[in-house]
Formats: structure tokens, C-alpha cells, sequence
């Protein structure tokens, strides 16, 4: 890298405030769609663990087994099938290692309800349909949204490896910056990452405190 080269070379991000902002959605994109189908993925797999307990381990390690291999590497044996340069190649891996999170944390806030409240509403005529959309799945907010903080963030970062494949969002930035020894497009990237992260986990808080009053006003009073 030349001597003399400043880390942010300010004219460059004015020029291309088109580019940064397409790059921003492309990698929004890559990064929370595999988060919100690993979500609607985990909470019929999350059912299915919480009633049959037995079905939870294999599911566990099968996944876990997934979010420990190397995203690179899943990236390139998926590109003979879906293609070089491609959002499935990058969104397939992402939905799976959202999972791995979602999953436990989805098993974690079922199981969470006490016996006693789901035999309250029984008693009070609900059916297995109407127990879970009213008592069960809103106890488990709090879990299920502490689970797509970190698998949103998670996601968000590892979306950039997604680059060295031809299709990374914000990731562009950094094989730009590396190959022309400009430090602006890296810096400009981890910024736009880190800015990208912050305002979804802003998001997902706000959604807890919207969707579950009573665990803010419980984790208050513990304090």
C-alpha cells in the first residue's frame, strides 16, 4: 500500500454514492431474505422438536454440523449447481446457518411456557390451533427475536465472503480496495456493514418491545 495513500479519500465516496447504495441493498438483500426463510423454516421445525423432544437432537447436530463448515467452502460446491455469481449460491448457505440459531432458540422459547399456563387455556376452551397463536408462539417472542439478533448480524457479515463468488453486497468493496492497494472502498465497506447490522438489530429491539411488552418490563425489575 503507497506511503502516502489517506485511509478515507473523501471525493471517492461523493462519486459514487450510487454505487455504495446499490451495493447497501444488493448485500441487505443476500444477507436478511436467508434470515427471514431460516425463521419460517425453524418455527414449524421448532413445533415439531417441542412435541416430539426426540427429533431435537439429530435436527440440533445436523445443523450445527452446517453452521461449522466454512462458508467459502459451501460456496464453491454449491456453484456447479446453482451457478457462479448467483444470490442462491450465497442465500442457500446464509438459510442454513440462520437456522442453526433459529432453531434452538425457537425450541427454547416453546418449551419456555409453563405447563400450567397451556392447561389454564385449555381449560378456558382453547384448541391446539388457538393455544398456539395466542399463548404459546407469543411467550416465545422474546427467544425467537433474541435468536434473529444474532443470526441477522451473523448473516450480515458473513453475506461478504459471498464476493470472492461473484455475488457479495458490500463485499465488492474489499476485493476493489485490496486489489488497487485503496484503503476507501474497504473502509467505506466496513462502515456500511457495521451502519447495516446496527440499524437491523435497532429494528429487531424495537420489534421485542412492540411484541413483547411484559419480558421488557421483567428484564426492568430483575436489574
Amino acid at each position: 500500500m503507497v506511503d502516502d495513500e489517506p485511509i478515507v479519500r473523501w471525493y471517492w465516496i461523493g462519486d459514487h454514492v450510487g454505487y455504495l447504495g446499490h451495493l447497501l441493498a444488493d448485500h441487505a438483500v443476500i444477507a436478511l431474505v436467508p434470515v427471514l426463510i431460516g425463521l419460517l423454516l425453524a418455527v414449524p421445525l421448532g413445533l415439531a422438536c417441542a412435541r416430539f423432544p426426540r427429533l431435537y437432537q439429530p435436527l440440533s447436530a445436523v445443523f450445527n454440523i452446517v453452521y461449522a463448515l466454512p462458508s467459502l467452502a459451501v460456496f464453491v460446491v454449491l456453484i456447479p449447481y446453482t451457478g457462479l455469481a448467483t444470490q442462491a449460491t450465497v442465500m442457500i448457505p446464509l438459510t442454513f446457518y440462520a437456522l442453526a440459531v433459529l432453531l434452538p432458540t425457537t425450541v427454547d422459547g416453546l418449551r419456555a411456557v409453563p405447563d400450567a399456563v397451556r392447561q389454564a387455556a385449555t381449560a378456558m376452551g382453547y384448541g391446539p390451533w388457538h393455544r398456539l397463536t395466542s399463548v404459546e408462539l407469543p411467550a416465545a417472542v422474546p427467544y425467537l427475536i433474541a435468536g434473529l439478533r444474532v443470526a441477522a448480524v451473523s448473516s450480515i457479515s458473513l453475506a461478504s465472503v459471498g464476493a470472492l463468488v461473484g455475488r457479495g453486497g458490500l463485499g465488492y468493496l474489499f476485493i476493489d480496495g485490496f486489489q488497487r492497494t485503496f484503503p476507501t472502498p474497504i473502509v467505506a465497506g466496513i462502515v456500511l456493514i457495521a451502519v447495516l447490522a446496527l440499524a437491523v438489530d435497532l429494528l429487531l429491539v424495537a420489534a421485542r418491545r412492540l411484541l413483547a411488552p411484559w419480558a421488557v418490563r421483567e428484564k426492568g425489575a430483575g436489574s
